[in-house]
């Protein structure tokens, strides 16, 4: 009997959850493999990523592929099924889980970003399974005791943004709080002002979100039904308080967040208007 699997909304990493596929034909390019292998192995569960490189000089023209799963159970059963099998090309491709990645387990595992939570979330939980609610998204630029030093810089613009993530079939729902901050350089420029604000709206809501899900834990039962947990942060209160309490704290207190840094977020945005995505639940 296999044990339960613990999710969580973060990078995964291990040599079970990364499959390594070899013996990939030049007839292709890097982008058209990678495409076909993420339809082909996501079949097995849901990937983290899909990196495709081309074979060293010295050996064959060709490539290879790592491929991450966030499930090592997904893990396996892709590489037993896919070994030596004909996926998208005449040849039979060869398919093993990685044995060299203990350079991964030094490290923390990284916060997930928004995009790839609501992929996990809606793989386990189904799309109908959760919803997001902002409770307060704010402007607190200008208040930070040391931006006048910035300004010689350009103008910090910055809000911040409270996120409520409901778990409906589970009776759970989670809180995170995000700060982003973009700088401009002419801020009476109406149109860079315009572009920038819904920029950084849009980017703290993301980062609420991706803080919201780091409480939550998924545990994967071997006959696929999934159970939650709730793992708050031991310092934080957030969970605590009433809506209008929140809403309140930001106006008397806007700095008793951490700021986020933005470059650790790799998202697109997509050409939905900021109000309509905010709207919209998942």
């Amino acid at each position: 009997m296999m044990k339960p699997e613990v999710m969580e909304f973060r990078v995964p990493v291990g040599s079970d959850k990364t499959v390594f596929v070899w013996n990939i034909s030049a007839t292709a390019s890097e982008e058209e493999i990678s495409h076909s292998l993420w339809k082909i192995l996501s079949q097995f569960g849901v990937l983290y990523s899909v990196r495709v490189c081309r074979n060293a000089s010295v050996t064959e023209h060709g490539y290879y592929a790592l491929v991450k799963f966030f499930s090592s159970r997904d893990a396996i059963r892709a590489q037993q099924i896919c070994n030596k099998q004909r996926l998208f090309q005449e040849s039979p491709l060869k398919v093993c889980l990685c044995t060299r990645q203990k350079e991964f387990q030094q490290h923390e595992a990284q916060k997930l970003n928004s995009v790839k939570c609501q992929d996990l979330a809606n793989h386990y939980l189904g799309f109908n399974g959760w919803s997001k609610r902002i409770i307060a998204l704010q402007n607190i630029s200008g208040l930070d005791e040391q931006e006048g030093m910035a300004q010689t810089q350009g103008y910090s613009m910055k809000y911040i943004c409270i996120v409520e993530i409901v778990l409906h079939n589970h009776g759970l729902c989670s809180r995170g709080v995000a700060v982003a901050e973009e700088l401009l350089e002419n801020h009476k420029d109406p149109l860079e002002f315009a572009l920038k604000t819904g920029k950084v709206q849009k980017y703290a809501v993301q980062k609420a979100l991706s803080d919201a899900f780091q409480k939550i834990i998924l545990v994967v039962l071997e006959n696929g039904k999934v159970a939650v947990q709730y793992r708050p942060v031991q310092e934080d209160f957030m969970d605590c308080l009433l809506e209008e309490n929140l809403q309140g704290l930001i106006q008397v207190n806007d700095l008793s967040w951490k700021p986020c840094n933005q470059d650790e977020e790799e998202e697109t945005f997509s050409e939905l208007s900021f109000n309509e995505e905010l709207e919209e639940d998942t």
